[in-house]
């Protein structure tokens, strides 16, 4: 797992964020999930995009480091320049102007992307776990790709608070946090095994869900999230989706967030 804490590891510089471009185009067979029934069936016609570069070994071994920032790298000044858009009024919002810069402790939850069962499993987890969050003092931040309106589907019929949901359709934070990117990382890594052990969340999850969420922009189903704790730009916890479905442990964040004093 691509784990990092302020207390393990190195002060690194921050490695540049890596470029998107556009490959060539290829088509899906049919996609079956058949352990969520709502999404058996699923198909795309996706146009490719090349994920952002990794080392070879990086992409084929988890326990390989890969160019993720870590604790201390600065990497909050450059995350709080991104704009991303509120889920509540479809208004752009600077990352930076979303918990206090100087004090302020924040968890920055990436999720896939709205149409993603996992994505919803995780919201739901966020969502029942945001009493704990708020007794640590700790803003909890949701950010899922797709457009505003994509968000509202999964915030209605999940439902999750509006006030904490944000997207960034052009997957900018994601870029620049070195999220993982491309078809193997989505569908064939072996960290996505762990979704089977958790059907009874994942079915309570999408009891409601709709492939409605799914972004228009097709290749952005190909994008993995991450978790990252900042006590003001201080990056003090950084963590990025290995597969589908291979989420942060929360009981790591939350005794991350509870060992800070918070202002």
């Amino acid at each position: 797992m691509a784990v990092t804490t302020a207390a393990s590891l190195p002060r690194l510089s921050l490695p540049p964020p890596a470029t998107r471009s556009t490959g060539t185009s290829s088509r899906f067979g049919r996609l079956k999930l058949a352990s969520v029934p709502s999404c058996r069936g699923l198909s795309f016609s996706l146009r490719l995009h090349r994920s952002p570069v990794v080392p070879a070994a990086a992409a084929s071994s988890p326990s390989v480091p890969t160019s993720s920032p870590e604790p201390g790298s600065g990497i909050g000044d450059a995350l709080g320049g991104v704009a991303i858009f509120s889920a509540a009024t479809g208004e752009p919002v600077l990352i930076r102007d979303l918990w206090d810069q100087n004090e302020g402790m924040a968890v920055v939850a990436l999720l896939r992307h709205f149409g993603c069962p996992c994505c919803w499993e995780l919201a739901l987890t966020l969502k029942e776990t945001k009493e704990r969050f708020d007794a640590a003092g700790v803003k909890l931040i949701a950010v899922g790709v797709g457009t505003p309106d994509k968000a509202r589907i999964l915030a209605e019929r999940l439902p999750f608070p509006l006030d904490y949901l944000y997207a960034d359709p052009e997957r900018k934070a994601y870029d620049l946090l070195g999220l993982y990117f491309g078809l193997g990382r989505t569908f064939f890594n072996p960290a996505s095994v762990k979704v089977f052990s958790r059907f009874d969340s994942l079915k309570e999850a999408t009891k409601n869900y709709t492939i409605e969420a799914t972004p228009d922009d097709r290749p952005s189903v190909l994008q993995q999230g991450g978790m990252f704790v900042f006590k003001g730009k201080e990056l003090l916890y950084a963590r990025k989706d290995e597969g589908t479905g291979d989420h942060a442990p929360l009981d790591d964040v939350l005794n991350i967030c509870c060992k800070v004093p918070v202002a």
